[in-house]
């Protein structure tokens, strides 16, 4: 073996039903005296309800999708105004995503509630959109330094958008089996979060409110931020920045859609990649498996279905050749990567991936 891992620092906190609690004991070892309440419209009730017993000195809920500028400028300005030092986001990646961009250029500390599977919590990756161009790179300051995970809070999530951000964090481990910089660490990462959330989300779908199916999913999205942050952004990946900060795709449904081409894209040029993928689907093929589970759990299938179209692909495909990986199993071009859009697009079999 020969490779450089990084593991990142980051104290993290899992229980059910224990979620106000250990946020305040957080808060409180910080000796905070302004917290940022970061938390989305939809989830700003659950928020209050998490800092109750936290002196709050600004709630903040303009967030938007895939983290405009001109977001971000007015959430950094207001963490100025109130002198604020530390930042609590309950939310999903979105949230998340504003809190990593206010402290991009302030360094306040975030300490992180999640609400969805997106992983963003447990990476240093921050992503900014500005004139249609998703910018994303990494920085230390923005990784939130504490995360409390309850399953509980995802007691409610509907089932479609649990799906589809399970399956972003199911990205996030393929991903990392075959990003710039792989190693065997993020790949037994990536294989025990594929194997966690193979587990836990079927039991979501046939019980929404499966508390085990909820905390296995979790965990599973843990796994696979931690390994995707250590691994790099694969192609998978720079397909997904660019249909998200371009044509505003919704990130999790995108990241849903989108995997099942780029794995059999990339499938017989990684072979042990492949096997690691396959064995934690518990299936003799690695796309063969992921059908299965996406067809179980009624998985996103067609670009199309959230406003995707053909004429858009040529743009697509100009910034993605102009933003590879340094590496990829299989050799990327003009006219492979039109037909995985093409595909995805329509929602056709991505065993044509397969070359």
């Amino acid at each position: 073996m020969n490779f450089d891992h990084k593991t990142l620092g980051q104290r993290v906190i899992f229980g059910s039903y224990q979620a106000a609690k250990n946020l305040q004991q957080v808060v409180t070892e910080r000796n905070a005296q302004a917290v940022m309440l970061i938390a989305s419209n939809s989830q700003v009730d659950t928020a209050r309800e998490l800092t109750a017993d936290i002196d709050v000195a600004l709630e903040y809920s303009e967030v938007v999708m895939h983290v405009p500028i001109e977001t971000a400028e007015n959430a950094r300005a207001a963490a100025e105004r109130h002198k604020i030092d530390l930042m609590v986001a309950v939310g999903g990646g979105s949230t998340t995503g504003l809190a990593k961009a206010i402290a991009l250029t302030t360094g306040i500390p975030i300490i992180a509630v999640p609400t969805t599977y997106s992983g963003s919590e447990a990476t240093n990756m921050w992503g900014i959109t500005e004139h249609d161009r998703k910018t994303t790179g990494i920085d230390d300051r923005v990784l939130p330094e504490t995360i409390i995970y309850d399953a509980a809070l995802l007691l409610n999530l509907p089932v479609e958008l649990s799906v589809a951000s399970g399956l972003n964090g199911l990205a996030h481990c393929i991903d990392s089996l075959w990003a710039p910089k792989a190693d065997p660490i993020n790949a037994a990462l990536a294989s025990e979060g594929i194997r966690a959330l193979h587990r836990g989300l079927p039991q979501i779908v046939a019980d929404p409110q499966h508390l085990a199916g909820r905390e296995h999913a979790l965990y599973g999205a843990y796994l696979s931020a931690v390994a995707f942050a250590s691994a790099g952004s694969g192609l998978h990946h720079k397909i997904c920045h660019v249909l998200g900060g371009t044509f505003n795709l919704p990130h999790a449904q995108t990241h849903a859609t989108v995997l099942p081409y780029v794995l059999a894209f990339n499938q017989h040029a990684a072979p042990e990649a492949a096997q690691r993928i396959a064995t934690a689907l518990d299936s003799g093929d690695a796309l063969t498996g992921m059908e299965t589970l996406r067809t179980q759990v009624g998985a996103p299938t067609a670009l199309a279905d959230y406003g995707y179209t053909a004429d858009d692909i040529p743009v697509t495909v100009e910034i993605v050749l102009g933003n590879l990986p340094s590496k990829n199993p299989r050799h990327v071009t003009e006219e492979n990567l039109t037909e995985l859009l093409t595909a995805a697009l329509h929602g056709w079999d991505p065993s044509r991936m397969l070359e």
